[in-house]
């Protein structure tokens, strides 16, 4: 299965701050890998590196094996890949497919034709029922699901999912987790930040482990759960990985 985005030696430094260092990670083509690590391990800011809104200090980011390192954010986001963000900020007075068109317009410059692409990535992700409401109107919950409607209207190859199951309950949580299955099976390759450690083990791959910005460890979920160095940074010595 040929790797689908390569990140190589990657650091950041903000001044005097390693937020990231010499960073090595292979995504597989259709692989959900999770990412996980204490606050401030450097999760997001790798997100960030990835999707063009930081420059890194060093390194390379190969996706599809064009080098995107230097590219700027919207170029980025032509080639395929896409993002949801921690904080959830919707243009709360336009509809729901209103904000979902802002997404469906980086593929084409037709009206009738990025309405048609919202309302479609609308009902994908459940929220048909609330397509002509302001999106101000929606739970948390239903707010997340417009963020990843935003990010799948922009018909993305690799998805970067960052928390999306913060502040829902564990219902949502689930709900969310299969969600995240079908957007697989539709052939998005997806890297998810998240800090539910029981939804993150049963829908992942792969996890890997930022602590202090470097990456400690990449294996397979019950691999990780196990780690004595995975353990001590960040899941601490109580932690029993959830059955399926």
């Amino acid at each position: 299965m040929p790797n689908l985005l390569n990140l190589k030696e990657l650091t950041k430094q903000f001044g005097g701050l390693v937020a990231v260092h010499d960073v090595h990670l292979d995504l597989d083509q259709d692989e959900i890998l999770g990412l996980i690590g204490p606050n401030g391990a450097g999760k997001t800011t790798l997100f960030n590196m990835i999707s063009g809104s930081y420059l890194p200090t060093s390194g390379q980011i190969f996706f599809d094996g064009q080098d995107i390192t230097k590219l700027p954010p919207h170029e980025i986001a032509r080639l395929g890949i896409a993002r949801t963000f921690q904080l959830v900020k919707p243009f709360g007075k336009l509809s729901v497919v209103d904000n979902v068109m802002v997404g469906a317009f980086l593929r084409t410059s037709h009206t009738g034709k990025a309405r048609m692409k919202a309302q479609e990535v609308v009902s994908f992700v459940g929220l048909e029922p609330f397509a002509d409401r302001p999106a101000h109107s929606l739970t948390t919950a239903g707010r997340k699901r417009l963020e990843l409607a935003r990010a799948l209207a922009t018909e993305p190859r690799l998805l970067l999912l960052d928390e999306v199951m913060a502040g829902l309950t564990p219902t949502e949580s689930v709900s969310i987790v299969d969600l995240i299955k079908q957007i697989r099976q539709s052939g998005v390759t997806i890297l998810v930040i998240e800090h539910v450690m029981k939804a993150i083990m049963s829908l992942s791959d792969r996890v890997a482990v930022l602590h202090h910005g470097e990456m400690i460890a990449v294996e397979a979920p019950a691999a990780i759960a196990s780690d004595p160095k995975v353990i001590e940074a960040y899941l601490g010595e109580e932690y029993e990985i959830a059955p399926d």
